[in-house]
């Protein structure tokens, strides 16, 4: 284990991260652990033991797994994780689960799964993002605790009173998509977590992401739409519309964005673009 390391977000779902880190000390006593104080000083970990690290497993949601993707796309570092964020998305769509002896075993084995990335503007998404609904969403969930109790509340909340945006495609091939919506999903995964697919089909290995075009619909459609993402039957209909696409140019009527659960602000025009096969995956 002397190659690996931990990168622990303390901040991840309840704040409780001390039984996996005593739990992991009692295991391996000689584990190199960071427990991660800003997205600087995780980059620096990371940059400080690049020679003598070829695992980086990342403690957290799928924001603090995104951070140490970052440093080691397109290269041959390989990312593992152990999920203790509040949907973790991710991890369920790379099958890692909250088994500490589980992953110990895929450490061991360095069994290794090439998967795709995208960016927006150049920022880098590793799951699922977006823009619209969601990215309002985001920002409103930002002012509370985290939990899925509260983003099921602010979800209410902002779809009440939320006005859809308007999207203007660039590309030529996508100008047929251009309209009225109430978000845009990029999907690199089927789900945002919590088991919410928004993008059934989606698959994180294809070259492809599957934008996500969902027009806003009454108030009655809700418990419909929800129950489809949850049993992963959302398709096209009349509210949803799937687009495969590698590559995408669009201006968009609000700089609310999320970038795998994490609001962020990204001005108009937007650019995004698939990385194929970008991060070594630990399987």
């Amino acid at each position: 284990m002397e190659n690996v390391a931990f990168i622990i977000n303390p901040f991840s779902a309840k704040k409780n991260y001390e039984p996996f880190f005593e739990a992991l000390k009692q295991k391996i006593p000689e584990a190199k652990v960071y427990i991660s104080e800003s997205i600087n000083g995780t980059f620096e970990f990371i940059e400080s033991h690049w020679e003598t690290v070829d695992i980086f497993v990342a403690v957290g949601g799928d924001g603090t797994i995104s951070t140490v993707a970052q440093k080691i796309i397109n290269t041959d570092r390989i990312l593992a994780i152990y999920p203790a964020g509040s949907g973790n998305g991710f991890s369920k769509e790379t099958h890692f689960n909250a088994d500490l002896d589980e992953l110990l075993r895929k450490i061991k084995a360095r069994k290794i799964k090439c998967v795709d990335t995208f960016t927006v503007n150049g920022k880098l998404s590793i799951n699922v993002s977006g823009t619209g609904f969601d990215g309002k969403v985001a920002k409103e969930f930002e002012k509370t605790t985290r939990g899925f109790k509260n983003y099921i509340k602010v979800s209410l909340k902002t779809y009440l009173s939320y006005k859809p945006i308007n999207i203007n495609f660039i590309s030529q091939n996508l100008q047929k998509y251009s309209g009225e919506y109430l978000m845009l999903n990029v999907a690199n995964t089927r789900q945002f977590g919590n088991n919410a697919y928004i993008a059934p089909k989606a698959s994180k290995s294809d070259g492809l992401v599957d934008l996500v075009l969902v027009r806003k619909f009454p108030v009655r459609y809700a418990p419909v739409f929800a129950y489809k993402m949850f049993t992963k039957k959302l398709e096209d209909d009349q509210y949803i519309k799937y687009v495969p696409v590698c590559e995408a140019n669009l201006e968009i009527s609000t700089t609310n964005w999320h970038l795998d659960g994490e609001y962020t602000r990204i001005e108009s025009p937007v650019r995004i673009v698939v990385q194929p096969k970008s991060l070594n995956i630990l399987q």
